[in-house]
Formats: C-alpha cells, structure tokens, sequence
C-alpha cells in the first residue's frame, strides 16, 4: 500500500517554491554592491528565496542589511572574504541527513556565509495544511503572513549531493 502523506512531503520537497526555472540572481554572492535604501555600499553574503523573490544579505560596516533584488546595484567586483566556494549551488537537489521520519531530498533555497562557513537553507519542517475556513494554507504561505519558517540553515555535513 502506498503512504500518501510520505508521498506527498516527497513531492513537496522536490518542488522549489519558486517554480520550474530558478530566477537569476541581481548579484553574484560576494559581489560588492550598493544598497540604494541606505546609500551605501557592501558586499552579498548571502541569498535567500523568500515570498517576494531573492532576499540578499548585505554586508555593510558593521551592519547586515537584508535586502530585496530591486534595492541594490551591483559593481561586478567581488570581495576575497573567504578562500573556501560553496559546496552546494541554489537549486540544487541535496539530502539532508537529519530528516527524521520524513524524505531526505530537499532542495537548496538559500546560501550565506556566516563566520567564514557557508550555510544551506532547506525545508526542514514538512509540509503542514491548515483549514481557515474554505481555504486551504501551508507554511510556505504562513512565511508570507510573518508565521513561523520552515527553512532551516544547515552545514555542508549536514547534506549529501544526490547522485543522479
């Protein structure tokens, strides 16, 4: 007998929440930029999808900023901050090694160097459907209403490439 919920998280993990083809990037990470809503200039330590398209961390000072695509420019200079590449691309399919009862594949949402180590946002939490009303939600619209997230920000050990 097939387990339909385990099919279903399965599916729900497998399908990026941004459709079929990835959007492109405003700025490369580590690329220096400048943030037009404060009038200064950094550099992306991070991009994460998020309900309105590529959220970008900034590097600013000693500020983060976190930034939407249309609030910075890019200079297409990239800053030498760390010697070490991401593992892992945005988009690509990883298994996650501490997925409990649920599916290990998972998709990679988000990338950001932290303290010199690159992390990975994955969907950690499975899938939840809420009755309000007539309509149904899940958390990926929850996020949208300042609920709470299920993406979780994991370590190069944390995940395995899948092999194709």
């Amino acid at each position: 007998m097939i387990n339909l919920v385990q099919t279903l998280e399965s599916c729900w993990y497998l399908s990026p929440p941004w459709g079929k083809e990835i959007p492109p990037l405003e700025v490369s990470l580590l690329e220096e930029v400048y943030v037009t809503t404060t009038k200064s200039f950094g550099y992306c330590c991070g991009v994460e999808w998020s309900a309105k398209g590529w959220s970008y961390e900034i590097v600013s000072g000693n500020d983060n900023l976190t930034v939407l695509g249309r609030e910075i420019i890019g200079t297409r200079n990239l800053q030498l901050v760390t010697k070490e590449k991401p593992v892992f691309e945005l988009g690509e399919l990883v298994e996650f090694r501490f997925h409990g009862d649920g599916p290990p594949a998972r998709i990679v949402q988000g990338i950001q160097l932290i303290c010199d180590s690159w992390f990975y946002c994955i969907e950690w939490m499975s899938p939840g459907i809420s009755e309000n009303g007539d309509e149904l939600f899940t958390f990926r619209d929850a996020i949208a209403l300042g609920g709470t997230s299920p993406i979780a920000r994991v370590t190069d050990y944390d995940l395995e490439r899948v092999r194709l």
